[in-house]
């Protein structure tokens, strides 16, 4: 069978309606490489079960799940590769068109969305109240928070777009 070129919404979100589908998603874009099933499913179990390592019985059950359920319904859709004899999973490129589906959760636990959202507001708020004269804030020059806030704001979208990679990235050349 080819892979579908395009997914029609209530394919988007059947994939997406199953928690186990969407962490697979993230764990495979997060790692950009080739996981084993075993890798993949203890990653999901200890995520589950907040237990490092997850209890054996969960290992299993979400193994036999990814095998049988998941992993080929991802793959009949195009996007993973999946090699059931192998045991191996990639990511294909095409799942990359479901990352606005996915509201993805920072490491403080809060989304992208709340995060920018709520650094909007501190940044609106520090700005109009240098230029109300609010005492102590009515000193400062507007363009000193409306600065630091868009700063701010480029920063972090770099660090979402790339993923974190600048962190790998630094991670790999200190261990140098």
């Amino acid at each position: 069978m080819f892979p579908q070129s395009t997914l029609t919404e209530p394919e988007i979100y059947g994939v997406l309606s199953n928690p186990r589908r969407r962490e697979t998603l993230a764990a495979l874009w997060d790692a950009e490489t080739t996981y084993t099933l075993r890798a993949l499913s203890e990653r999901l179990a200890t995520a589950e079960s907040g237990l490092d390592p997850a209890p054996r019985a969960l290992r299993e059950s979400v193994y036999n799940a990814l095998h049988q359920t998941h992993l080929p319904k991802m793959d009949a859709l195009g996007l993973v590769a999946y090699d059931g004899d192998r045991k191996t999973v990639t990511a294909l490129p095409a799942s990359r068109r479901l990352t606005p589906y996915m509201d993805v959760v920072t490491r403080a636990g809060i989304t992208w969305g709340e995060y920018y959202r709520a650094l909007g507001l501190v940044g609106l708020f520090a700005t109009t109240t240098t230029l109300a004269d609010v005492p102590l804030l009515g000193a400062v020059d507007p363009l000193i928070p409306a600065t630091v806030f868009l700063g701010l704001f480029a920063v972090s979208t770099a660090y979402q777009l790339t993923g974190g990679r600048v962190r790998w990235w630094l991670t790999r050349a200190l261990r140098r």
